[in-house]
């Protein structure tokens, strides 16, 4: 496509042709009728929990859209599991996308808006990118109810014996302000107020937003919300949301966010988008109500994990499908050469000159990451994400590249063509999704295995790794972590997202290095343990020159610079 007529996202979602959601909807055989759904203004619906309930489960093929480790120039899985799904409709495929509800925080930091791009888009797209349906505002508030719990507890005489050193539930908003990180509170002169040191982290760090993503119906996003561990006594008793009986009143505040989302793709193919937990101190992966009824709707699911496949796949498949008691049929992997050739060593500003020999030198970031999805027992399809600057050369170079690891791969053009460009993706995915004997689905680790063995298995298996590094304050932890009765949960690790160590400067496919554990955090309620290594911010800060500074509403009061 010429230069002078390719078309920014945003004028490609302005131009778009919504259908009614009742259409979109009809293509799932979801019927126009209040029993089905709730629509949300012309073209966004929540589907209703009782309808869901009554569809009878079929069988279905769920796909997992992963990546490379990231990098600055972008990989694309968003992108690509929309451009997947439009292409699976394309040779006639009942084919539904899940996706996360992107966070305000990105939005209007550094990342952007988190809806696709191209011709590869859901919309509306500034509805998604702000807003949406209101479900993060839900969860703001249900957890910020906790925290004024908790606060009212001790106010009125602490009858549990709250150790006010000893809070583990801090507040949460959907916006990136470190001012918020650490803050004192209870100022006041008011007579029973202790003031103690306090903090934020941004809503999607939240663990009622990982118990929402986790939970299966509203009963068990009760019961999760009310083992969620808020502090402890001076003997280190935990102390429960439900000894306060938050989780009635919890739950109530979540009641309609819990609804998965309905809107569409530009080629007016149904998009469930719901929820949104961190991909480092949680799972992140869209909800298991979302990706069940998909699953009941459709017959192909394409769904993504954050960040690259060592995290996020990792994550998705020992959490989320332990939890769900779902396994994908295969996963796609995604991969661009801009993002292989820094990995070899090109600087950003190099990325569109031609660089045969420093994309074979980050071929093995590839190599790894499709390494280790074999490893749960999963075929996998390489997608390269393809930009106008690749050239012939480069991509042959991934094609041989795939052919030595007996990998499909398919070259992806839907940024510019839409489902017109993935169609060999799809006739890829379906190939593989027709070959039930190959699918030997397997977790990486036992839920019996002791904690330390089950980060071990992570560190080395996944990573490269030689080893994990762990004081003796940190197996004491580990140990009363165990002795409480939480030893089965799965791992749930928080590091750096752009390298396979700790270290983020640590480009390609590094091994040998040891896994130093800083922290470890219980989430109770979400039932997982955090492992946190290096340093992870849960209240991300926004960057000297924010994308807020670009948003505004232009003269014909369009949203400019959202995306």
């Amino acid at each position: 496509m010429p230069m002078s007529t390719i078309k920014s996202d945003i004028e490609i979602a302005r131009a778009a042709k919504m259908k009614p959601i009742r259409d979109v909807l009809a293509k799932v055989n979801i019927p126009d009728e209040p029993a089905a759904f709730s629509p949300m203004g012309r073209h966004i619906a929540k589907l209703n929990l009782k309808y869901i309930e009554k569809i009878r489960e079929k069988k279905s093929n769920l796909i997992l859209v992963t990546a490379i480790t990231p990098t600055p120039a972008g990989e694309g899985k968003t992108t690509t599991s929309v451009g997947l799904s439009d292409g699976l409709n394309k040779i006639g495929k009942k084919s539904i996308v899940c996706l996360r509800e992107p966070s305000l925080g990105p939005s209007f930091g550094m990342k952007g808006g988190a809806a696709g791009g191209g011709y590869a888009q859901v919309v509306p797209m500034e509805q998604i990118n702000l807003h949406f349906t209101g479900d993060f505002h839900a969860i703001t508030s249900a957890h910020n109810l906790l925290s004024a719990l908790i606060d009212n507890h001790i106010y009125w005489g602490n009858k549990l014996k709250i150790d006010v050193e000893n809070i583990v539930w801090k507040r949460v908003v959907d916006l990136n302000d470190r001012a918020l990180r650490t803050i004192k509170i209870n100022l006041g002169k008011l007579k029973n107020n202790i003031p103690r040191d306090d903090g934020f982290d941004i809503t999607v760090a939240s663990e009622v937003m990982a118990i929402f993503c986790l939970s299966n119906n509203l009963k068990e996003l009760e019961e999760k919300i009310g083992n969620i561990t808020i502090a402890y006594t001076k003997d280190k008793k935990p102390i429960y949301a439900k000894d306060l009986n938050a989780q009635g009143p919890m739950t109530v505040l979540l009641k309609d966010a819990i609804r998965p989302n309905v809107t569409q793709t530009l080629e007016n193919n149904p998009a469930i988008i719901h929820g949104g937990p961190f991909a480092n101190i949680a799972h992140g992966c869209n909800s298991i109500i979302a990706t069940k009824t998909a699953l009941k709707l459709s017959d192909y699911v394409v769904t993504e994990a954050g960040f690259g496949a060592d995290l996020g796949a990792e994550k998705f498949l020992n959490i989320k499908c332990r939890k769900a008691n779902i396994k994908p049929n295969c996963v796609v992997l995604v991969a661009t050469i801009r993002a292989l050739k820094m990995h070899g060593g090109v600087k950003k500003e190099d990325l569109k000159k031609e660089n045969v020999e420093l994309l074979k030198k980050g071929l093995p970031n590839l190599e790894r990451h499709v390494q280790n999805i074999k490893k749960f027992g999963l075929d996998v399809i390489v997608a390269i994400n393809h930009f106008i600057t690749d050239t012939d050369k480069e991509i042959k170079v991934i094609e041989d590249h795939c052919s030595k690891l007996s990998v499909k791969v398919s070259l992806c053009k839907h940024w510019e063509k839409g489902g017109e460009g993935t169609r060999d993706l799809a006739n890829n995915v379906v190939e593989i999704c027709n070959n039930e004997k190959k699918n030997g689905f397997k977790f990486l680790y036992s839920g019996e295995m002791p904690i330390l063995d089950k980060v071990q298995a992570i560190a080395k298996e996944m990573y490269g790794a030689s080893g994990i590094e762990a004081d003796d304050e940190i197996k004491k932890q580990i140990k009363k972590i165990e002795e409480d009765g939480f030893s089965k949960f799965p791992i749930c690790i928080a590091k750096t997202q752009y390298s396979f160590s700790t270290d983020p400067n640590l480009k390609g496919a590094p091994s040998g290095h040891t896994l130093p554990i800083r922290e470890v955090r219980l989430s109770s309620g979400a039932e997982f343990v955090v492992i946190i290594c290096g340093s992870i911010m849960t209240m991300p800060g926004l960057p000297k020159i924010p994308a807020a500074d670009n948003i505004k509403l232009n003269d014909k009061d369009e949203i400019e610079g959202l995306f």
